[in-house]
């Protein structure tokens, strides 16, 4: 008795070939004989052995060294070795070979695909026949006893498939990487797994083409409520193997047609910082006396005049405030970006500065006025070195009414610096 999939399997041989021979003028008898000669075609004595002597001409591969190059497989060395990975699941986090569950592929005559259909026919115990065979179980055994062909003859020919020859043979036109080992390389053939890339176009299809799928853009295209969502996956890219003839490539290949899916690969996209929160001192890393350059220029004009007027005080005090105007637009944008950037275990900056700048330290700020004093005479100290070094050797030495001015005006902002 076979099993069901043995039995489907030569169903669906025996109906095609028939298709392909019968046609409607063809007389009862000569029907009759077509008939015949196809049950005996794919009958296990003919079939069996035929299939046997053809098995070799298939390799399986999880890795097929077609996917770098077509004309991979044979070189003057003879065939690329085909290479089958057992590597194991492990939850690593890793999406490489072992972690998903794939088919295995396989490469070489396109004449022989049959066969591979045959051998990867998955059997009632979920098991391949295939592996059924290499393990020589009742099911295989019971299989290949014909009288044409002795058991061993068939079970050796099949099983040639997923052999592979004791040396390794690579091809040129496999992408390869020498990698240094001691004080010698070893060279890394680089191949595709391609179970994966055809389990990856499998799931995309099921995404946006899946009868479900389907269904829950209808409800969206009309504008109906749905408690259920739908996936998008957007700028896929298609890629092809083997142009017109896939099936010079590997067997999986052929039966999606050549084509893969590609997602978006890209390397992130860092957003610019125009703002930094400092790591030792606001006034050296955040705020530049260049930012106030205009300011200073005209500041300095005015405190070269020989006047001393209404005027030209209200001038010099308006210049002033123009500074501190900009010291605390510098103060919101640097707590703006605070609580991403500040990192209390890596940041070295002043303690009234933290204070200051850090959200984190909001109440004391209200409740404590000692880390605003030592922040007012910091910035009387930065507006008169800012202002030296914006006009050079030509600043005048500001005199002690300056200083005490420049201080009075702070007073006046400590609110806005709170």
């Amino acid at each position: 008795m076979l099993d069901l999939a043995i039995s489907e399997f030569f169903d669906d041989r025996k109906a095609a070939w028939l298709k392909k021979k019968i046609n409607t003028s063809m007389e009862e008898n000569e029907v009759k004989e077509l008939k015949m000669e196809c049950e005996n075609l794919f009958s296990l004595e003919e079939w069996l052995p035929n299939a046997a002597k053809r098995a070799g001409q298939i390799s399986l591969a999880t890795h097929p060294c077609t996917f770098s190059h077509p004309s991979a497989r044979k070189n003057k060395n003879g065939y690329v070795s085909s290479v089958i990975s057992q590597a194991m699941h492990a939850s690593d986090g890793y999406l490489r070979t072992g972690n998903v569950v794939v088919d295995v592929d396989a490469l070489g005559n396109a004449a022989a695909l049959d066969v591979y259909k045959f051998l990867t026919l998955e059997m009632e115990d979920g098991r391949s026949l295939l592996s059924h065979i290499e393990q020589g179980t009742e099911l295989s055994v019971n299989l290949l006893k014909i009288q044409s062909k002795p058991y061993q003859v068939l079970r050796e020919g099949f099983l040639e498939m997923s052999e592979t020859s004791g040396e390794s043979v690579t091809s040129s036109k496999i992408k390869q990487v020498f990698f240094p080992v001691e004080e010698d390389y070893h060279q890394l053939s680089l191949l595709s797994n391609s179970g994966l890339i055809y389990q990856l176009r499998k799931r995309v299809d099921n995404m946006r083409f899946s009868d479900e799928s389907k269904a829950l853009r209808e409800i969206k295209r009309k504008g109906n409520f749905s408690a259920q969502g739908f996936t998008e996956i957007y700028n896929l890219t298609t890629i092809g193997y083997g142009g017109t003839k896939p099936q010079n490539i590997s067997v999986m290949n052929n039966s999606n047609g050549g084509k893969a899916q590609l997602l978006q690969s890209l390397p992130p996209v860092i957003e610019k910082r125009n703002i930094h929160f400092p790591k030792i001192n606001f006034f050296n890393e955040s705020l530049h006396y260049y930012d106030c350059r205009e300011s200073f220029q005209a500041l300095h004009k005015i405190l070269k005049t020989e006047y001393n007027n209404i005027k030209i005080r209200e001038g010099r005090d308006y210049r002033l405030q123009e500074i501190m105007d900009l010291v605390i637009e510098k103060m919101w944008a640097i707590r703006s970006i605070a609580q991403e950037q500040y990192h209390a275990d890596s940041s070295r900056l002043k303690k009234h500065q933290l204070i200051w700048l850090v959200d984190e330290f909001s109440q004391e700020r209200e409740e404590s006025d000692q880390w605003l004093d030592k922040l007012c005479k910091e910035l009387s100290v930065w507006i008169v070195r800012a202002y030296e070094q914006a006009i050079g050797r030509q600043a005048i030495k500001l005199g002690e009414a300056e200083r005490i001015k420049i201080v009075d005006l702070i007073d006046l902002n400590r609110e806005g610096l709170r």
